[in-house]
């Protein structure tokens, strides 16, 4: 069982930038896939950004050049650095990782609880 806790997030401008966190319970962390998902109400849970175990990063469109994934190996941290914010990147994010690597599909195992992004114009 990985538990995923969360940190990060908030409300800032349009133009802004935040830094997400996701730190894993569990030893073997640098054979787990991680990823970044967010979801508004009414709509599915979307693939933001994922970095797969050798370290290679895979970006929503969305999300290209502007979001950055990165992961620490050895704080077993997984950390989504957002600028150039926009009102539509307004969502919960969710920290993911399974041992398999999804990429950007949501069937990751392990979840973590979510934190709200919020983007004003």
């Amino acid at each position: 069982q990985v538990q995923l806790m969360q940190s990060g997030g908030g409300s800032v401008q349009a133009g802004g930038s935040l830094r997400l966190s996701c730190v894993a319970s569990v030893p073997t962390y640098s054979r787990y896939c991680m990823g970044w998902f967010r979801q508004v109400p009414g709509k599915e849970r979307e693939g933001v950004a994922v970095m797969d175990v050798n370290g290679r990063p895979s970006y929503a469109a969305s999300a290209l050049g502007r979001f950055t994934v990165s992961r620490d190996n050895a704080k077993n941290t997984l950390f989504l650095e957002m600028n150039s914010l926009k009102p539509e990147d307004t969502a919960m994010y969710y920290c993911a990782s399974d041992a398999l690597c999804w990429i950007l599909s949501n069937k990751y195992n392990f979840w973590g609880q979510g934190t709200q992004v919020t983007v004003s114009s």
